[in-house]
């Protein structure tokens, strides 16, 4: 036979415990409520995520290459993709200061 455990009961507090608690909240200096100004210029941590937005915004797309040329790049270690990324670059910039 199952028992069933007893829940917590939540106690609410009286109106006067409430003023005492909300006195000794805004008697504390470093738990002061936020300014309407701190408000607003909260943002949610999500839009705080990850690395910074690059000014210069790469594009994605499906390329294959030879594994050879996969294989060179990831032996390099981590960042290989950026690697590749620059040895591209630098190869546009080669070509189009030969027009």
């Amino acid at each position: 036979m199952s028992t069933t455990p007893e829940r917590n009961h939540i106690l609410i507090p009286t109106a006067a415990e409430d003023r005492a608690i909300t006195a000794a909240a805004n008697a504390d200096p470093e738990a002061q409520p936020l300014s309407p100004q701190q408000l607003r210029d909260m943002v949610p941590l999500r839009t705080l995520r990850g690395r910074p937005k690059s000014n210069h915004k790469k594009l994605l797309v499906s390329v294959r290459y030879s594994p050879e040329v996969i294989d060179y790049f990831k032996s390099t270690g981590e960042g290989w993709q950026s690697r590749m990324d620059g040895v591209l670059r630098q190869y546009v910039a080669q070509q189009a200061s030969r027009s």
